[in-house]
């Protein structure tokens, strides 16, 4: 018996994945329809001034996120060659590294199969070489779906306040043992408001650029760009994983000052 929380099958859940193949056999890679350009190039993209300081992959220069229909676009321009670093192999799971590029929203997770209220929605494209959460995905096409963390791929994650993380810090929030909360049914079975929907992230040069689909397009919804690092909890308990190093802050605040067009 699996000791993580059985998910409830909402009609959102049910929804979901033919959500999902329409959006596919529409051709989501090429969503970009009128948005041809780069985040930077954008109206109303988040902009931020480059810092040589920082890595440059995960320099944030402007966060973008537009719509036709029901596809939305993330993407996000940074100051070097998007997903050109990720984390290093430490060899364990307790511990081990999660790199991120990551759209906080003010879409309510139950947009997307979780329960209404549940925190900070966000969709994620993330890097970890130490295990593997998109069971339902061969991303590297070796014929193993559990082996290719490493390769970048995306999540909706369900952000909260967290204090055990350290004062002020985010987690991907936790499942408490025992409860059933409404989850996506592409939940990959951790014990985290996370979901591995399978959309491919893109890489062109300095942009990354996912394409989502969602029931009702995200019309309005604030938005912001972040860089970042989370860790797996070292005891593998909650807090499962923390953000232990933001890189940047499209915003310089997390205001979501974006607005989804």
């Amino acid at each position: 018996m699996s000791p993580f929380p059985e998910p409830k099958v909402t009609k959102m859940t049910r929804i979901l994945p033919t959500i999902t193949i329409l959006a596919l056999s529409a051709g989501i890679a090429f969503a970009d329809g009128d948005h041809k350009s780069h985040a930077i190039n954008q109206h109303g993209a988040v902009k931020s001034a480059a810092d040589n300081a920082k890595v440059a992959a995960f320099d944030i220069l402007a966060a973008h996120v537009h719509r036709k229909g029901n596809v939305v676009t993330f993407h996000m321009t940074t100051n070097g060659g998007a997903g050109a670093d990720r984390p290093e192999t430490t060899g364990k799971v307790a511990g081990s590294p999660v790199w991120s590029y990551v759209w906080p929203t003010s879409l309510d997770p139950s947009t997307v199969g979780f329960d209404e209220g549940a925190g900070i929605l966000a969709m994620a494209a993330t890097s970890h070489p130490d295990f593997d959460d998109t069971p339902l995905y061969d991303e590297d096409l070796n014929g193993n779906p559990g082996d290719d963390g490493a390769v970048w791929h995306s999540h909706w994650v369900v952000l909260a306040p967290t204090d055990a993380c350290g004062p002020g810090a985010l987690a991907v929030k936790d499942i408490p043992e025992g409860t059933t909360p409404n989850l996506p049914a592409t939940w990959p079975g951790f014990p985290i408001l996370l979901d591995s929907p399978g959309f491919t992230p893109i890489f062109d040069g300095p942009e990354i650029t996912v394409n989502a689909a969602i029931a009702g397009g995200a019309a309005g919804a604030s938005f912001d760009g972040v860089t970042a690092a989370l860790r797996v909890n070292e005891s593998v308990h909650a807090p499962l994983l923390c953000v232990t190093d933001v890189f940047d802050v499209a915003s310089g605040d997390l205001s979501l000052p974006g607005k989804v067009e």
